[in-house]
């Protein structure tokens, strides 16, 4: 299992980015995706979550109406769209698959936001 994030950088407050997670070693299409963050000093948070298929999505209440969890199946990418994002959602995002009761995480793509 690989998971590769990609996507992040540095945007003023307000900006908007969008964050995708390549995933290869397993079948893509049959399992949840979820992304998380974890900030300097704090503990790993989760952000959102979406289903094989996409008809069910989930997301932390600090990103609803900001953020936007997606997934090309053919592509077998997850993707995470920022905006309208404040210095507060800096943080290394994660993407993860839980497959075969196991947890696999890819490297971390970093976020900053600041002016």
């Amino acid at each position: 299992v690989q998971l590769v994030e990609s996507g992040g950088g540095l945007v003023q407050p307000g900006g908007s980015l969008r964050l995708s997670c390549a995933a290869s070693g397993f079948t893509f299409d049959n399992y949840g995706m979820n992304w998380f963050r974890q900030a300097p000093g704090k503990e790993r948070e989760f952000v959102a979550s979406i289903s094989w298929s996409a008809s069910n999505t989930g997301y932390a209440e600090f990103v609803k109406g900001r953020f936007t969890i997606s997934r090309d199946n053919a592509k077998s990418t997850v993707y995470l769209q920022m905006n309208s994002l404040k210095p507060e959602d800096t943080a290394v995002y994660y993407c993860k698959a839980h497959i075969r009761n196991s947890d696999y995480w890819g490297q971390g793509t970093q976020v900053t936001v600041s002016s």
